[in-house]
């Protein structure tokens, strides 16, 4: 007697696939990208033209998993239908994801990127240097490329950001000081995002949709003003999209986001992903240095002369510190989209 069925064949869920294969698969299935999740639905780009409304397989939505949602932006899927409509029949590994932790589970916000975006704001509302921080880290630890767009610099004067643009910069991180309204740094964004996938995220209201609009007038991206009451964005983007523009490659426009608690990091890595700290780090007097209270720390000695930037430091020991207490604040943790 054999195990093997019909019934095993039908509950393979997870598939090896090599990206550029033909759309066209086995069995009648075809093989398509996800380029955004609404409810139960997903639509699902064919290569071969076309979008389709696809729902998911019953098996992958009661898999006892630690996602959120088996299906995510970007994911390349087994689809079985015709007409319009079909069914995810399995989803391929996927080679990158920006995660976060969102009550104990794994939330992939979007999959198979080549590089963020990480967008903040030189004013209304405020820059958060603690949430690029994390998304930085996010990105390194996921092998993705990280890039830092300071948008709406015609609201003050852009000498002021110089020197922030600098510490990133010294890293290796692109750095770019841009405006949407007067086009300020748009050609340089435009040459690196072209022809790559690129994950766009920050605040609500920190000009994402317009920065996308100014690359690629065409997108036509709803944008929305930021509330005089509390300074903050208002919500025009509802979930994650995969956006071909015309310059080769495609956006991934993300919901605004208040706070951002990283999946799969525990503290004894944090320093690893500071690449202005990791060098340091080999240098402490004990191998498990937290940078915090020890004696003959090289990260505290770089700070006190003026060698490492004082607040990315700070950044690192809060981001450590919240990690080691994450499980207790996940069970009753809000939503952090905006």
């Amino acid at each position: 007697m054999s195990g093997k069925g019909d019934l095993t064949r039908r509950r393979t869920v997870i598939v090896d696939a090599t990206p550029g294969v033909d759309a066209v698969l086995r069995g009648g299935e075809w093989r398509g990208q996800v380029l955004h999740v609404h409810g139960l639905e997903s639509f699902v780009w064919r290569p071969d033209g076309g979008t389709f409304r696809c729902t998911t397989r019953r098996l992958l939505r009661t898999l006892s998993t630690d996602e959120r949602h088996p299906v995510s932006a970007g994911d390349w899927v087994h689809v079985r239908g015709s007409a319009q409509e079909g069914v995810i029949q399995a989803i391929e590994p996927r080679r990158s994801a920006i995660c976060r932790s969102s009550r104990g589970r794994r939330h992939v916000i979007v999959a198979n990127v080549d590089q963020v975006l990480i967008v903040g704001s030189a004013a209304q509302p405020t820059i958060k240097r603690a949430l690029i921080d994390r998304l930085i880290v996010a990105a390194e630890s996921n092998g993705i490329r990280p890039l830092i767009c300071i948008n709406k610099l015609d609201l003050v004067d852009p000498a002021q950001f110089v020197p922030l643009a600098g510490i990133y910069s010294r890293m290796g991180y692109p750095v770019m000081l841009c405006s949407a309204v007067n086009g300020l740094g748009i050609d340089r964004l435009r040459a690196e995002l072209g022809g790559m996938v690129t994950a766009v995220v920050g605040q609500s209201g920190v000009g994402k949709s317009s920065l996308l609009n100014a690359i690629d007038p065409a997108l036509q991206l709803a944008v929305g003003a930021v509330s005089r009451d509390n300074d903050k964005g208002r919500h025009t983007t509802t979930t994650a999209r995969l956006l071909p523009h015309a310059h080769g490659g495609m956006f991934v426009d993300t919901p605004g986001i208040r706070q951002f608690q990283l999946w799969d990091v525990v503290p004894a890595e944090v320093p690893a992903a500071f690449r202005d700290l990791r060098p340091l780090a080999n240098h402490c007097r004990f191998p498990d240095c937290s940078h915090t209270h020890e004696s003959d720390c090289a990260v505290k000695d770089a700070v006190a002369d003026g060698l490492l930037d004082t607040r990315r430091w700070e950044s690192c020991c809060h981001l450590a510190a919240g990690l080691a207490d994450a499980d207790e604040r996940d069970g009753r943790a809000e939503d952090d989209f905006e």
